[in-house]
């Protein structure tokens, strides 16, 4: 299921007068061009549908008909709904001919709280930019006034959905290689020639695939980063309570350390099996896990009785670094944060470290089972 139960924090979101020509799917969009790279620069959102219709370079992906997307969708069946947010409601569908995959369909709603800026954002990044834990666009409609993206599907939906239900199954080291998916994403993003400031980074925004690889998607908020000497772009304020780092809720100012607070939150979330904002809590100033759990993070013994119970067994090895990490992504001061790159250095020792241990674990097994010389 692709279900968001944040709140969000938002302004009007601009909609767009602009009314799309027709166009035929079937009919291949040229010229040839890939999929850019970070060193070969962005190019900037267009600023309505109309200029969007005319670069070229959105060419590789899938021109849809509402009418293609209507059958893939069993007619929008309600049955084959998998998530529902502000921007409107996700299909499990089918495309059928040269594609013949199963996607998600995400049918932007006009009276939603994201309109034609944000979808053309989302189109924008994902049309120019392939990694592999960024979730693939496949192809868009963009007739009369529907808005729709078409995704790869992901089997096994958020990890919201799997975080925050009673019978939670991540264990330790599949937590740890989510954690470490997604900041390869966010990584790749501030590595930009112009860094991408992703701005919504939560766990209803991670996806995982059948084998639990998990990618960032819903890139509606992305927001290109300082350029020039300059320290901060500066915006609206727009994310998800709770998650949002607080010099950007305070002042408006967008750094990819903000991603890093994110980060940081939904690390938190995955150590103690607790949303990011929990009104019944008690202790806490506004419901606050961060608040509460936060100074927790370097004190060891208090750590572990905070651990999610549901991963089982004894602390994990390399709690104590990961628990660092978060605290270090969530400080008040953003300089004080790890960039990315950094923060893709430890996890990836954490988890080679667990992967020894599991090595030896096996080892032992095999020695104590042998025959005796």
């Amino acid at each position: 299921m692709y279900v968001s139960t944040s709140t969000w924090i938002s302004s009007v979101p601009y909609v767009s007068s602009m009314r799309p020509r027709r166009a035929d799917a079937e009919t291949p969009r040229s010229p040839p061009k890939l999929r850019k790279t970070v060193s070969e620069g962005m190019l900037a959102v267009p600023k309505d549908v109309e200029e969007f219709r005319t670069m070229s370079a959105y060419g590789f992906l899938k021109l849809f008909t509402y009418d293609d997307l209507r059958l893939a969708t069993g007619d929008f069946d309600p049955g084959r709904i998998v998530g529902e947010g502000g921007f409107g409601v996700v299909y499990r569908g089918f495309i059928h001919g040269a594609v013949g995959k199963e996607v998600a369909v995400k049918e932007l709603n006009p009276e939603g709280l994201q309109g034609d800026r944000e979808w053309l954002t989302e189109v924008s990044y994902l049309g120019q930019y392939s990694h592999p834990n960024l979730v693939e666009l496949i192809g868009y409609c963009c007739e009369d006034d529907h808005r729709l993206l078409v995704y790869e599907f992901m089997a096994k939906g958020s990890l919201e959905n799997h975080l925050f239900r009673r019978a939670c199954t991540l264990s330790w080291t599949t937590r740890v290689a989510i954690a470490l998916d997604v900041a390869r994403g966010l990584a790749f993003l501030h590595g930009a020639e112009r860094p991408i400031i992703y701005r919504d980074f939560k766990t209803s925004n991670i996806l995982l695939d059948a084998e639990f690889n998990a990618k960032l998607s819903d890139f509606g908020l992305a927001k290109e980063g300082p350029m020039g000497g300059k320290t901060h772009v500066s915006t609206r304020v727009m994310g998800t309570y709770g998650y949002a780092a607080p010099e950007y809720m305070a002042t408006g100012h967008l750094t990819v350390m903000s991603d890093v607070y994110g980060f940081g939150v939904v690390l938190l979330e995955m150590l103690v099996g607790r949303r990011a904002v929990e009104p019944s809590r008690a202790g806490a100033r506004e419901g606050s896990l961060v608040d509460w759990a936060r100074p927790i993070l370097i004190r060891p013994k208090k750590l572990e009785r905070i651990l999610d119970r549901r991963m089982g067994g004894p602390a994990p090895r390399g709690l104590d670094r990961v628990a660092r990490l978060a605290y270090d992504c969530l400080s008040q001061n953003p300089k004080v944060r790890p960039a990315m790159a950094r923060v893709v250095i430890t996890l990836e020792a954490v988890l080679a470290a667990g992967a020894n241990d599991d090595d030896d674990d096996e080892e032992g097994t095999a020695a104590a089972d042998a025959p005796p010389p």
